[in-house]
Parts: C-alpha cells; structure tokens; sequence
C-alpha cells in the first residue's frame, strides 16, 4: 500500500513547493486583497488568507503558514486567532484526492472535487466571519 500511495504524495509535495516558491501565493493574495479592498470591505483577515488555500493543498504546509502568521502578528492577535480557525475549518481536499483516491485507482474525481473545493470555501468565508464575530 505504501508504495502505491508514495508517487502520488511526492508529485503533491512537488506541486505545493512550485506554487509557494514561485510567488504564485503571493500574487493570489495581493489579489482578493484589492478585491475586498476595492468593494470596501475589511481586509484584516487577508495575512490569514494563505492559511485557507494551502489548507486545500497540505495541513503540514497550512500549519507552516499558520505558525508564520503567528510569529508575524502574535499569538494573540485577530490574524493569529483566524489562522487557527481556518486551520481546523477546512479540510487538504487534493491532498486526499490525490493520495487516497490515486491509492485505491478511483479516477473519476470530478464531483469529488467540485464538493470538496466548495465544503472548503464555505469552511473558509465560516471561519472568516466566526473570526470578525468572536475577536475583531
């Protein structure tokens, strides 16, 4: 079983290292930043944005992030409290369709998707509001 399930987790970690080295993060961020921004909107949750959209990606590369936006604002802080929400609100969707489904050969991972990536986003936009009415 391990060694089917190794080539799918290294092809994963690989796409997650291309995406954050190669500013792709960054840029997505500073995006809805001035999106939100633009309509007039708060945007103290952005720092604990990249939390969420890695979280879809790798809980061990989420909980790096989180840790980091910890140490930048402090444990305490709105950022640092939302990172920890957003930790537990939302779930490593292709990590677990591409390491479980691949192990097990279930190809046909459209719906699986579609459904996962939207559980995420309402997870995220839950957190994000639980965040603004607990602690901002």
């Amino acid at each position: 079983m391990a060694i089917q399930i190794v080539p799918y987790l290294i092809a994963m970690l690989a796409a997650i290292s291309v995406f954050r080295s190669t500013g792709c993060m960054d840029i997505l961020v500073g995006a809805i930043a001035a999106a939100v921004s633009a309509v007039g909107l708060n945007t103290d949750f952005v720092p604990a944005l990249p939390v969420g959209l890695m979280k879809t990606l790798s809980g061990s590369g989420a909980r790096g992030l989180m840790i980091d936006v910890m140490k930048t604002y402090g444990v305490d802080s709105f950022q640092g409290k939302l990172a920890a929400i957003i930790q537990g609100s939302t779930e490593t969707t292709f990590y677990v369709l591409a390491v479980y489904f691949g192990s097990v050969n279930i190809r046909k991972t459209r719906y699986a998707l579609g459904c996962g990536l939207f559980a995420d986003a309402v997870g995220l936009v839950g957190a994000i509001l639980v965040g603004y009415a607990f602690y901002h």
